[in-house]
């Protein structure tokens, strides 16, 4: 006769282990706002092509950020990791002045704060 074999299951890990599986996780990076600052010497055509060709915002959301920073002063235009948030910044300071605004001497202004937790 053959004989019956049984097996034991143990678990893959001990709750100890478990503890010290989510201790050593990597810690989410801190979120940042990248902030478009509102004036008077951009148009909204300006305003939509930079935030679709630096953002990636389709034109629909571009004229609707142009809105918001027109009339609120700001629009946060991306929230993400510090150094892509400074990036992004950097960019936009390096944009170029609205060639269909004469008086416009340069790029718009921008900054980067961190999200609350």
């Amino acid at each position: 006769m053959a004989e019956l074999q049984t097996a034991v299951v143990e678990p893959t890990t001990r709750p100890e282990q478990d503890e010290k599986q989510s201790q050593s996780r990597p810690k989410r990076q801190p979120r940042y706002n990248v902030i478009l600052w509102d004036d008077p010497d951009h148009s909204y055509d300006y305003v939509i092509m930079m935030l679709k060709e630096l953002f990636g915002h389709p034109r629909q959301r571009g004229h609707q950020m142009a809105e918001e920073v027109d009339t609120t002063g700001r629009v946060i235009c991306l929230t993400t990791t510090m150094e892509h948030a400074e990036l992004k910044r950097d960019q936009i300071h390096a944009y170029g002045s609205d060639e269909g605004i004469t008086r416009c001497k340069g790029s718009m202004s921008a900054s980067i704060e961190p999200v609350p937790e």
